[in-house]
């Protein structure tokens, strides 16, 4: 168990068959944190409107998990994202003691202050060409579907791994990549107009951890393909984790004061 100073988590997708619920479970046992910040498409309510609800188990022990965790202490705060949008109706409301908000500007033990949103209003598709985006969600979420076949076919022939079709599918499509690459400019351009330190968000579903133009650019990724987030620790040292069950590979940022290219 590591104690840490912040969670930040994004793109879990709560109600679909695609959320990998039992490892975001054991992720955050294994984080107790005084801040738990949720980035968005936590829940799906474009999937569960479409008649595709699925909800586990394991799925309902996490938003018990989530209450739990602010009743005892922690301040949790959840920015929704465009998949429960419906929930910024609410902004500056609480659920229990979760604090609903539209963005964060969340300060580090060591000082720096880092803007936190989900990122969807930075995506051109999703603002202005809605069909589009639900067309990509389904294909989507029609990927992750034949990546449950896929990994259990791979477990049966004893291959070492894990193997993302929807992963492999984003990196080999070059328009994928240039919207990604437009989205991580649009973001931190925003950030520095606001004389922020860097951003953390989600959305694109494409875990990251790097300096853009001085800046510091932090994407969650999600709960459904990567398994990642990104955690504050108690020095103010920011670090991407992929999860997998009870492993876990880190990547750490230096702070901004630090020289990043070191």
């Amino acid at each position: 168990m590591a104690q840490v100073r912040s969670v930040f988590i994004s793109d879990v997708h709560l109600g679909t068959r695609a959320c990998q619920a039992e490892r975001l479970l054991d992720f955050l046992k294994e984080h107790p944190s005084e801040y738990l910040f949720l980035l968005g498409d936590i829940v799906d309510f474009w999937a569960m409107s479409r008649g595709g609800i699925y909800w586990s188990p394991a799925q309902n022990t996490i938003v018990q998990k989530l209450l739990r965790r602010s009743r005892h202490g922690t301040k949790v705060f959840f920015i929704p994202g465009n998949h429960d949008e419906a929930l910024r109706e609410y902004v500056g409301t609480s659920f229990g003691d979760i604090r609903v908000e539209y963005e964060y500007v969340h300060t580090t033990a060591n000082g720096e202050n880092y803007l936190l949103l989900h990122g969807d209003e930075f995506d051109q598709v999703t603002r202005h060409h809605r069909w589009v985006a639900v067309l990509g969600d389904i294909s989507y979420n029609f990927l992750l579907w034949l990546n449950i076949w896929l990994s259990w076919l791979r477990r049966t022939l004893r291959r070492p791994g894990y193997w993302s079709l929807a992963g492999y599918a984003k990196r080999k499509v070059k328009t994928a990549i240039s919207f990604i690459f437009n989205f991580e400019d649009a973001v931190i351009h925003h950030a520095r107009e606001r004389g922020l330190h860097g951003v953390i968000c989600g959305h694109i579903h494409w875990p990251a951890m790097k300096e853009i133009s001085g800046l510091a650019y932090f994407n969650c990724g999600d709960w459904v393909d990567s398994c990642t987030a990104i955690v504050e620790h108690l020095d103010g040292r920011m670090e991407l984790i992929h999860w997998d069950g009870s492993l876990a590979s880190g990547k750490e940022l230096p702070t901004m004061a630090e020289d990043i290219s070191d």
